[in-house]
Parts: structure tokens; C-alpha cells; sequence
């Protein structure tokens, strides 16, 4: 038989801790820690249930046709209006719905990005977007938005554009500060670079009083109708649910067309049943009317958590308190400890985390820990935590006796 073409070359970069994380999920009475998912019982399924059958018996061919290309006109009107502020002027030219926050990275990845060149991205970063962009075949530029001695100018300088989670960053769960936004806005509108703000935990603030969009600080350097630097990237995936796959971007109107072409190309259409599902979700306020259960919710299982790394983990360990979102994000206190092997080691022992490496552009942090305390329950985490001390604990020893 003739020989086939070999597979594309992306695809042989890459590692195996990703493929361990998800067969995981068989392993009998496994603590998940490392997942970045809600907790189920807060999606309103008897709302949408009853959303969905409406939606098909009133809207026949918006749900059960293709609907345009850039989503059913009705949701992006909804979407302009929602975000619309006084500075902040949305049309429908200004919103593409896209299959979910990972479709909105792909396309962004596909129109803005030829292979080889430069992405500047916040580190650590979200697995999703490297996985996203890695058949682009970019060279990262990472950057630490804590460093006081970051020159973002620069750093933006030269890139397709850059990439940040302002909100509870997936993994660091970091909350990057108002001044921080401003530099960031600045260094975008200075240099013409295009800068993704990726916000699917933005409704997540469970202390204080949530900060301005970078979309919205935008906005008020240039008013008018909205032409300016940043992609904004929602998702209803944890507003409401995930399983319906609905997302979208907000941004100019020339890359929303350029953004139209790309998903042209991948699905031709997001679901049109999901679009006017969620079209009644927001004129119904069912986010608004979930959201104090979610962040309740929330912050006792991320409380419940601290308190058990507390008691197990800080010999080990050192972390902030995340104000939002769903993750804390630890570094081990001993440079030797490679959490790509704590991975395996703490399979052994019952518990699951997601190691630094994935999360990391140039793949080479092997110490750090991403914990999810939303999916679990407050018993399973204390127990999950205690689980990965001991894991913690028995990797230490076995480094030192080998060496």
C-alpha cells in the first residue's frame, strides 16, 4: 500500500499532560481539581427548557434554519444594547456570535495570524487559546503584568496582537488592577496593535465591586460610534450554561467582516435554536436572576478550599486569595517540585490538578498548581487538598531519595 501523507506538523507539538488530565476522568472516586467548570446545578434548566420548546414553536426558521453567518440579527442587537454605555456606541456591525469562547479564539487566531508571526500574551495563559492558535504556528512574546518593570509599548510593538483576561485570568485567577487596564488600553490605542480581552468570568466578582472593560476605557478615549483596538470576548457559557455554545465578540466593524469570512469557513452558522434560546435568556433577566446563587455558591466552595490549603498545603505551597472567577493559582515553594510529575503522583493518590506547563507559551513553567474550587463540593475539596499534600509530600521524598 502507498505511503500517506503524514499529519500536519502542529500537531507533534505537544505533550501528554493533557490526554492524562482527560482520561483522568475514568479513574474511580478522582477529586478533580484541575477542570475549569461550573457547577451544574445552578443552570437553569427548567427556564431553558421552556425557552427552547418557545423558541422552535414561535421562531420555526430562526431555530431550525441556517441563520446568518454572523448570528440572528435580533441577538446582536441585544448584545450592542447590552454593552452600549454612554462613551461606548454599539451597533449590530460591532457583534459576531461565534460556537462558544473557544470558536471567537479561533477565528481571532485565523484572520489576524500568518504562521511565525508574534503573539504578545499575558503569562500564564489560558490552554484553550495556546491549543487555538498553535496550527498558526506563532512565536509567543510573554509578558507578567505584575512586573513593575514591564514596558508594555514595547511589548506590544510588532505583535498581530495581544492577548489578556483581565477578569480572574484563567489559570492565575489573577484580577489585573484599574491602572494596569489603563496602561494596557494606552499601549494598545499607541501602537495600533489589536488587543484581545477575553472575558468569560467577568459576572464572577465574588468581592468588591467589578472594574471597567478595556472595551469600555477604550471607548472613552475615542467617542463616537465604536472603531477602536480591543476585541471583546463573552461567552454564556458561564453566565448561564456551556452546553448551548453560544459566544461573541465585540469589536470593530472591519474585523467583525474579516471575523464573518474566517466562520464562513469553519461551521458557516453558530446553532440558530441555542441563538434564540439565549435571546430569550437575556430578556427574561435569567442571568441577573441566577447570579446571586452562582457567586454564593462560589465563594463558599473558594473559602472552604483556602481553608483546607491552609491547614495542608502551605508547607508546600504559596498563593494570593482570587477576589473572582474560579481558580487559585499556587507555586510550589521548592524550585525542584515538577508538577508536570505531581500530575501523575497525585493520580495515584485520588486527586487531579492541571500543571504550569500547559499554561505556559514557551512550555517551560513545571511549578505551578491550577486548582478549580467551583465544580467541586466544600467536603470534596478539603478532602481533594488533603489528597494533594500527601501526593505533594510523597513526590518531595522520592526526588530526594533518588537523589
Amino acid at each position: 500500500m502507498a505511503q500517506r501523507p503524514q499529519f500536519a506538523g502542529w500537531l507533534s507539538d505537544t505533550n501528554d499532560v493533557t490526554a492524562t488530565f482527560l482520561a483522568a476522568g475514568q479513574i474511580p472516586g478522582l477529586i478533580n481539581l484541575g477542570g475549569g467548570l461550573p457547577e451544574p446545578s445552578t443552570y437553569p434548566a427548567a427556564e431553558l427548557s421552556a425557552l427552547a420548546g418557545r423558541a422552535i414553536e414561535e421562531h420555526p426558521h430562526a431555530t431550525l434554519n441556517y441563520p446568518p453567518i454572523d448570528g440572528l440579527p435580533a441577538l446582536r442587537d441585544l448584545l450592542a444594547k447590552r454593552f452600549t454605555t454612554d462613551t461606548l456606541h454599539l451597533t449590530r456591525d460591532n457583534v459576531i456570535i461565534t460556537s462558544g469562547g473557544m470558536q471567537a479564539l479561533d477565528l481571532v487566531g485565523k484572520v489576524l495570524v500568518d504562521a511565525g508571526q508574534t503573539i504578545t500574551c499575558q503569562s500564564p495563559a489560558y490552554l484553550g487559546a495556546i491549543d487555538a492558535w498553535k496550527p498558526r504556528l506563532p512565536s509567543y512574546r510573554p509578558i507578567k503584568l505584575e512586573d513593575d518593570n514591564l514596558d508594555l509599548t514595547a511589548a506590544f510593538t510588532g505583535a498581530q496582537f495581544a492577548y489578556t483576561v483581565p477578569n480572574f485570568s484563567n489559570p492565575s485567577g489573577r484580577l489585573v488592577s484599574l491602572e494596569q487596564r489603563k496602561a494596557i488600553v494606552d499601549a494598545a490605542h499607541a501602537t495600533g496593535t489589536w488587543l484581545v480581552e477575553d472575558d468569560p468570568y467577568g459576572s464572577l466578582y465574588l468581592d468588591g465591586e467589578p472594574l471597567p472593560r478595556l472595551l469600555d476605557l477604550s471607548a472613552a478615549q475615542k467617542p463616537g460610534p465604536y472603531d477602536g483596538p480591543i476585541i471583546y470576548m463573552g461567552t454564556f457559557s458561564k453566565e448561564v450554561a456551556p452546553g448551548l455554545r453560544i459566544g461573541w465578540i465585540i469589536a470593530a466593524p472591519e474585523l467583525i467582516a474579516a471575523l464573518k469570512t474566517a466562520k464562513q469557513g469553519s461551521d458557516m452558522c453558530s446553532s440558530g435554536l441555542s441563538q434564540q434560546v439565549v435571546i430569550g435568556a437575556f430578556e427574561q433577566g435569567l442571568p441577573e436572576k441566577i447570579l446571586p446563587n452562582v457567586l454564593a455558591t462560589y465563594r463558599a466552595r473558594r473559602d472552604a478550599l483556602l481553608e483546607a490549603m491552609d491547614e495542608h498545603l502551605a508547607p508546600f505551597y504559596e498563593w494570593e486569595r482570587p477576589v473572582g472567577g474560579m481558580f487559585v493559582w499556587a507555586r510550589a515553594r521548592d524550585p525542584m517540585l515538577d508538577t508536570n510529575a505531581l500530575l501523575k503522583e497525585g493520580l495515584s493518590h485520588g486527586v487531579c490538578i492541571s500543571p504550569s506547563s500547559v499554561f505556559d507559551p514557551e512550555g517551560t513553567d513545571r511549578g505551578g498548581v491550577r486548582i478549580n474550587f467551583t465544580l467541586n463540593t466544600e467536603d470534596k475539596l478539603r478532602e481533594g487538598a488533603r489528597r494533594l499534600a500527601i501526593a505533594t509530600a510523597s513526590l518531595i521524598s522520592k526526588h530526594r531519595q533518588a537523589a
